[in-house]
């Protein structure tokens, strides 16, 4: 293999998504191609129209912005100030704009979109919104955008839906080039296995809520990305990888000099590649499937977000792409795992960054074969640009080539020594359907679990359980009626600590949910995202307690050992949701819960 070759699974792959996507592709391009084909937007606008979309610009920007020569640039903002990772937005529109102007364009704020967070969420009522914040988020921006009076965007998002959902409506809206700005993680705080140590004895009553605040406050002390890799970190991780970053952008900490310098650099070249320009890049021609498999792959190589197996099938049908869950399968038992992060290892993102980062991965799995390097990014062309470290040279940024060698392999490996030969994510089926399973925090004596099955249709059930003595025994936990449908799809990370502690007391525990359990997934055993739910008629309704549940991450199989007849005959359970129906906005998404797709195609709205 030279280091150009593709490896033969990731060129299987990548082909057969082609094929399976050639229809829809072929006319989504047809339809942007029709789009960049009329030329900059404004032109086309009345003068009440335009006269309305600069009149709060001062006299400069308004005089540019009355021609079609100067580019104008939408700025997409998920900013507030109540959240850590999204707080330090609330200085980037001035930075892109005064980069704007220097670069002989002009920068208007198009729309703000909503950023909730899961960590505030987790547990409580408002989660059930969490997943379809996602759609929400691609609605809100296309309202900005809808204005037409851009030639380019640049997407202020970080966490969990939001940057899936800027997503989705950039490559809606993929005549346009599209640049996305991270705002990076926090500085490290209190140490993960400290924090998840404190979790646990709050979990058996141990320590009290004083000190569980204490720690979590510890950990969560900044503005910034919270530093564990879950699904906001892995965002940024896909970001760079599928080249919708600057190079070496994603894990540089906020309000620093280089954080400031890479948010003027992201404006300068998103005005650089409009129509006006030499360069064009539009987004949705952009973004295709080699782009979208080098994202697997780095999912794949980092242990992320299972999230992501949700979130990339929608990202990716934006652009007219069908990814598939065996898809990402197959290529997961390829990707070697390059990284420990917590919750796969005791390290944060810091350290990852520290030991060499993205770009140091980026160009260990391309010497390996397992990306495409011939793909178009917001930067050029191919992937050669993202292999390095980005550093601060007076006011601007200057790139050097990645380390050679790890700076810390118990973090960061290369891939001659890669932590696992596999990325860790797999998926399941049998007769209780499909679903995920997230193993690289998994010991693999616990990769195959066989008990009697528990059934839950809350996690508060659970709890309860747990906190009676009720549970201390082998069993597998069933928690359904948590699917999109059914409530939205919460994470159920309150789960977490209890099956954790039954598991280090010597009990063979699993969880089988049709519900979520994301980035943060960890050492339990957890066959996620159980397709059909409940509430679509799912297999998994069909389970009783007692019922012998066996969930084979080996041989990647989900299955309750019973007579294959009477399971068949068996009356689906029922639940009752009529709580799930209304508090905290939860009234109003009604009609998602209603349309909702399966987990294995996106969970999305867009049908």
């Amino acid at each position: 293999m030279t280091a150009y070759d593709v490896h033969k699974t990731v060129a299987e792959v990548t082909e057969r998504i082609r094929e399976r996507s050639r229809k829809s592709r072929e006319v989504y391009l047809e339809r942007l191609a029709d789009r960049a084909a009329k030329g900059p937007k404004r032109s086309t606008l009345s003068c009440g129209n335009l006269a309305h979309g600069f009149a709060a610009c001062g006299p400069r920007d308004k005089a540019a912005l009355k021609g079609d020569v100067v580019p104008n640039l939408g700025i997409i903002t998920a900013y507030n100030d109540m959240l850590s990772a999204h707080q330090p937005f609330e200085t980037f529109p001035g930075l892109i704009k005064q980069a704007a102007r220097e670069a002989g364009g002009v920068a208007q704020v198009a729309g703000g979109v909503p950023a909730m967070c899961d960590g505030v969420t987790q547990g409580q009522a408002g989660m059930e919104l969490s997943l379809f914040s996602r759609d929400v988020i691609a609605m809100a921006a296309a309202v900005g955008l809808s204005h037409d009076m851009f030639d380019a965007a640049v997407y202020l998002g970080v966490c969990d839906k939001i940057v899936p959902g800027l997503v989705i409506a950039a490559l809606t809206f993929g005549h346009l080039p599209a640049v996305f700005i991270p705002a990076g993680p926090m500085p490290s705080g209190l140490p993960n296995d400290e924090k998840a140590r404190i979790r646990q004895l709050y979990a058996e009553g141990k320590v009290g809520r004083e000190e569980l605040l204490e720690a979590e406050s510890a950990s969560y002390h900044s503005p910034g990305t919270c530093t564990f890799y879950g699904t906001a970190n892995s965002n940024q991780m896909l970001m760079e990888i599928m080249g919708l970053h600057m190079p070496g952008a994603s894990f540089v900490n906020p309000n620093t000099p280089l954080r400031d310098a890479l948010t003027r650099e992201a404006a300068k070249r998103a005005l650089a590649i409009t129509a006006l320009g030499n360069e064009f890049t539009p987004a949705g021609e952009m973004i295709d499937e080699r782009s979208i498999v080098n994202g697997v792959i780095g999912l794949h190589a980092t242990g992320g977000s299972t999230n992501h197996t949700i979130h990339l099938i929608a990202m990716a049908a934006a652009a007219g792409i069908k990814l598939t869950w065996p898809d990402i399968s197959d290529l997961s038992d390829v990707t070697p795992l390059l990284a420990r992060v917590y919750p796969n290892g005791l390290a944060d993102v810091n350290h990852f960054h520290a030991a060499g980062g993205l770009g140091f991965m980026i160009r260990e799995l391309a010497s390996g074969g397992m990306l495409h390097r011939d793909v178009r990014t917001v930067f050029g062309q191919g992937l050669e640009p993202y292999m390095v470290e980005a550093k601060l040279d007076g006011d601007t940024v200057a790139r050097s080539p990645a380390p050679e060698l790890s700076g810390d392999e118990k973090v960061l490996s290369p891939i001659s020594r890669p932590f696992q030969p596999n990325g860790g994510l797999k998926m399941l089926a049998g007769n209780l359907g499909k679903a995920v399973i997230k193993i690289s925090a998994v010991k693999p004596e616990r990769h195959v679990i066989e008990a009697p099955a528990v059934i839950f249709h809350s996690q508060e059930e659970l709890l309860e359980a747990f906190r009676k003595g009720e549970l201390e025994k082998d069993f597998v936990a069933v928690i359904r009626f948590q699917g999109p449908k059914a409530n939205g799809m919460p994470e159920l990370h309150k789960l977490t600590p209890p099956l954790g502690v039954l598991q280090d007391r010597g009990y063979k525990v699993a969880l089988v949910t049709d519900g979520r359990m994301s980035g943060a997934s960890g050492k339990v055993p957890s066959a996620i995202h159980v397709t059909p739910e409940a509430l679509d008629g799912g297999p998994i309704g069909k389970v009783r307690a007692g019922d012998i549940v066996r969930v084979d991450a080996e041989n990647g199989t989900l299955a309750v050992v019973t007579d294959a007849e009477d399971f068949e005959v068996r009356e689906p359970a029922t639940a009752d949701l009529t709580g799930n129906a209304f508090g905290v906005g939860r009234e109003l998404f009604g009609t998602f819960r209603a349309v909702a797709g399966r987990a294995d195609a996106g969970a999305s709205a867009f049908g």
